[in-house]
């Protein structure tokens, strides 16, 4: 499928759809890590609205778009340091994070193992990982009105195995947005009455599939250092 850049995202959630999809997401991911208090966290995607559930009381919070969705933004007024970096050169040392969020990121990404590998080069050796992405065989994968029907959806066992091939080890897997991708107001009202039903009957047709994953530390050796390059940074408030 065809990806989607930075200003289709971010007009996705000024509507009502988007602003649904974000706060059903940021109840699941709120109750994966309730508390990340002085621990450095990485948004990597387009992850600033799912971010504010931890900057204010993260040690540090930095918000990651890839070059290939476009400018850095920190939307919705939220102060912030954003920058725009390609996926396989990130401009952070070695073990510079304890928690990253990827969503809107590895459907989009060029190359989903270097990718990977690069994220588990920043994280700490008792890293976290949530990986967000479509689930192909949810609605929403298949809606290009909305920008999880772009990039490549993968299942629970698709995102398993890219993880364990670069190396990190799942620990939880969890599903959300089972309310259909629709505009109409009466129906999004009743978004959590969906989730509720579809968490209990439908687990495997939720709209995104999420992956909590840590850093196998005897599985490698982080990656040779690469060329830094297209690298911007802007501090939003």
């Amino acid at each position: 499928m065809s990806s989607a850049d930075v200003s289709d995202i971010a007009e996705f959630y000024r509507g009502a759809r988007g602003a649904t999809a974000m706060w059903l997401l940021r109840d699941r991911l709120g109750l994966l890590w309730p508390d990340l208090s002085g621990r450095a966290v990485m948004g990597f995607g387009y992850a600033a609205p799912y971010l504010n559930l931890w900057r204010e009381r993260a040690g540090r919070c930095i918000n990651v778009v890839p070059a290939q969705l476009g400018a850095a933004a920190w939307p919705r007024g939220a102060a912030g340091l954003s920058c725009t970096a390609e996926e396989d050169a990130l401009p952070f040392p070695d073990l510079s994070f304890d928690n990253v969020v990827l969503v809107h990121g590895l459907e989009h990404a060029e190359n989903a193992r270097r990718l990977l590998r690069e994220l588990w080069r920043v994280l700490a050796d008792d890293g976290r990982l949530l990986v967000v992405t479509p689930n192909r065989m949810g609605m929403w994968a298949h809606m290009e009105a909305t920008p999880f029907g772009h990039g490549q959806p993968y299942s629970q066992g698709q995102v398993t195995r890219l993880l364990n091939a670069s190396l990190f080890t799942v620990a939880r897997r969890d599903v959300a947005l089972f309310v259909p991708p629709v505009r109409w107001r009466p129906l999004l009202r009743g978004a959590r009455t969906w989730d509720q039903v579809g968490r209990a009957m439908l687990t495997d047709f939720g709209g995104l599939t999420i992956t909590e994953a840590r850093k196998d530390v005897l599985a490698g050796l982080p990656t040779e250092a690469v060329a830094r390059r297209r690298v911007v940074f802007a501090e939003a408030g």
